[in-house]
């Protein structure tokens, strides 16, 4: 067994620092990293490439774009121009995906097909984009609980509707446990996605929900997710790529980064390395 394939979802740490977050998995035999651009404008690009690059760390992705909902043409277009920034750093990063969230509804607004629509609309013009930088997007959809403030796309079937528009090396779409174990069909949508998976993310649905949605995400193996059939059908679809562990958990957060990127690990090795296919 090997961690070869294990990346560390900044947020899984979020308790720390962009540097402390490279030296954590470098300390810990990861291979790989995915960043957020907060953390990376704290420091300021340049370093952070820099840093990571000494590193020899992979960047498996960036996160985040999308947001892109807005109902105000206004509106709209600072999101593309943000967009477009972030597909700048992700470029600069060399990361191979830039990982879209598309957005909630507007303030006030009850138009979820609307709100679809002009994710759709968004993703379009960032397609070209995307390529020209030499990176992917990935339209991350998520639980139908976020619908309202934060995704409108709500499944993986949904996701790939949109995608499949687009040349498959432009737009692609990521895999969360979290957000689509529960989503019927999914075994078919996996094998549907194929080379259009851009990222496989990993973390556990547990019970009871905390009160704070956005931190409802639980270690891997935690929970109720069926890691070993999940993890074959991605594997089974063709995706070859890093593992990024992405926990929301703010119980995590309180405990030291080396402990919980040391769980982390044997967590991967034990639930979902073997099920992995051999590179």
């Amino acid at each position: 067994m090997s961690l070869d394939r294990l990346s560390l979802n900044q947020r899984t740490t979020a308790q720390w620092s962009l540097r402390e977050a490279i030296d954590g998995c470098l300390d810990a035999g990861l291979p790989a990293i995915g960043v957020w651009r907060e953390p990376v404008a704290e420091v300021g690009l340049d370093t952070a490439a820099a840093w990571l690059r000494d590193s020899g760390l992979r960047v498996s992705s960036v996160c985040r774009g999308g947001f892109f909902t807005g109902a105000d043409p206004a509106a709209r277009r600072e999101a593309h121009d943000e967009n477009l920034r972030a597909l700048d750093e992700t470029a600069a990063l060399g990361a191979p995906v830039l990982v879209l969230v598309p957005g909630g509804l507007p303030d006030g607004d009850r138009d979820l097909a609307g709100a679809r629509s002009r994710a759709a609309e968004a993703v379009a013009a960032l397609a070209v984009e995307a390529g020209a930088r030499g990176v992917r997007l990935g339209i991350e959809p998520m639980h139908p609980i976020y619908a309202a403030d934060r995704g409108v796309v709500s499944t993986l079937a949904q996701a790939l509707d949109l995608a499949e528009a687009h040349p498959v090396d432009e737009v692609g779409v990521v895999v969360d446990t979290f957000h689509l174990w529960w989503e019927p069909g999914i075994a078919y949508q996996i094998a549907r996605a194929g080379p259009r998976i851009a990222s496989y993310q990993v973390s556990d649905w547990i019970t009871p929900f905390p009160p704070d949605a956005l931190l409802a995400r639980g270690m891997v193996g935690d929970g109720h997710i069926d890691f070993a059939t999940f993890t074959a059908a991605v594997a089974a679809a063709g995706y070859r790529g890093d593992v990024e562990v992405e926990i929301f958990n703010a119980e995590l957060w309180g405990r030291a980064g080396k402990e919980v990127v040391e769980t982390l690990a044997r967590r991967y090795l034990d639930l979902v390395e073997p099920f992995l296919a051999p590179l």
